[in-house]
């Protein structure tokens, strides 16, 4: 009986860790202007979705992120959405994009919520950091609900994404980064 404990969490540690792995990777592609193979990671399913957020009453939790369904939100994208945007600032002419921004992810407490089958959700904590010009900084912090999906060609995909930035108020003039 222990034999299958310690193995369970054995595979639960292997799990853990590669899944850091493949987010630590996705954070540097990023990093690295390296778009074309960052969205090579996103399934063709994806939802890429950042709620608007709202202060609201004690009570009224449930009324504090935008209504996919029914309300305006930051990002409610597929992937050939993701990849339009990712050819646009590929091309050099992106008006804020140009010149274009020195962009740094930090991803921290990953955790492993549930797997299902091939599916594992996932949930970690971000803080972009990003310079434009001589004084245009931007900081964006919050947590990332995902589904990753096991891929035979890059070991992972993002499936889901959901985005909480921990501001209600957006201060930058755009936001061109992924998240």
């Amino acid at each position: 009986m222990e034999i299958d404990s310690r193995a369970q969490q054995l595979e639960r540690l292997l799990l853990e860790r590669e899944v850091e792995q493949f987010l630590y990777k996705e954070a540097q592609l990023l990093d690295d202007r390296r778009f074309s193979e960052w969205i090579e990671l996103i399934a063709d399913d994806i939802h890429y979705f950042m709620p608007q957020r709202r202060n609201v009453k004690f009570g009224e939790q449930y009324r504090e992120h935008s209504d996919p369904e029914s309300e305006i939100s930051w990002f409610d994208e597929g992937k050939a959405t993701l990849a339009g945007r990712v050819r646009q600032i590929n091309t050099g002419v992106h008006w804020a994009e140009e010149p274009f921004s020195r962009v740094r992810h930090i991803i921290s407490n990953i955790q492993i919520e549930d797997v299902q089958g091939d599916e594992v959700k996932v949930r970690s904590n971000f803080f972009v950091y990003t310079n434009r010009l001589k004084d245009e900084v931007n900081l964006f912090v919050g947590t990332r609900h995902d589904v990753l999906r096991r891929d035979a060609d890059t070991a992972w995909k993002v499936a889901k994404r959901t985005i909480i930035l921990d501001q209600n108020v957006l201060l930058a003039k755009a936001i061109t980064t992924f998240f």
